[in-house]
C-alpha cells in the first residue's frame, strides 16, 4: 500500500504500479471523456484530463502484460457477455413486468447471498452490475468475502437461477479479463 510521504511523483508511481499501463489508461479515459462530451475547449481538455488521472490512481490498475494473441478471445467473451447481460435484461423484465400486473401480485420478495468467487475486483463489480441492470434484482451489499447480497422481488426463483447465471458470467469476466 502506498504511503503520502510529500513526494508526489513516488506516490503516484507506487499507487499506479507500471508507468506505462497507467499513461494508456489515463489517455484512454480522457480520449472516452471528450468523445462523450464533445467539448474541445482548454478548460474541458483540462477537466477531462484531470477526471481520468483521479480515475486511474482510484482504479489503481494491476500491471499485467497484454498480449495480442488473446485479443480475439477477450473480444469475443465481451461480446458474448453484452448478449448474456441483454438478455438477462429482457428476460427479467418480462418476469417482473409479468409479477407487477398479476392482480395477484405474487412476489416473494428476499435477499439472496449470491458468491461471485470473481478474480478480480473489477470483475465482482461487473457482475453485480449486471445483476442490478436485471429488472427485479439488485445487489444491496457486496461482502469482504465478494458474496453479493441482492434484492430480488420473487427469491424463489431467483435463488434457482442465480447459480447458473453467475457461473457464466463468472467465466466470460475470466476469459476478458485473464
Amino acid at each position: 500500500t502506498a504511503v503520502w510521504l510529500g513526494d508526489p511523483k513516488a506516490y503516484i508511481a507506487a499507487v499506479l504500479g507500471g508507468k506505462t499501463m497507467a499513461i494508456w489508461l489515463i489517455v484512454g479515459l480522457w480520449i472516452v471523456y471528450l468523445a462523450l462530451t464533445a467539448n474541445l475547449e482548454l478548460s474541458n481538455l483540462v477537466l477531462g484530463l484531470l477526471i481520468a488521472i483521479g480515475l486511474t490512481l482510484l482504479l489503481r490498475p494491476s500491471p499485467s502484460k497484454f498480449e495480442i494473441r488473446r485479443l480475439p478471445v477477450a473480444l469475443g467473451a465481451l461480446g458474448r457477455y453484452l448478449l448474456v447481460v441483454f438478455s438477462d435484461v429482457i428476460k427479467s423484465g418480462l418476469v417482473a413486468a409479468r409479477l407487477v400486473l398479476d392482480p395477484a401480485l405474487p412476489v416473494k420478495p428476499g435477499i439472496i447471498a449470491i458468491p461471485s468467487d470473481c478474480d478480480s475486483e473489477l470483475a465482482t463489480a461487473l457482475s453485480a452490475h449486471s445483476i442490478t441492470l436485471a429488472p427485479g434484482e439488485m445487489v444491496v451489499e457486496i461482502g469482504k468475502d465478494g458474496t453479493m447480497y441482492a434484492h430480488a422481488l420473487d427469491a424463489t426463483r431467483a435463488a434457482e437461477y442465480v447459480e447458473e447465471a453467475q457461473e457464466l458470467r463468472r467465466g466470460l469476466l475470466r476469459k476478458i479479463f485473464r
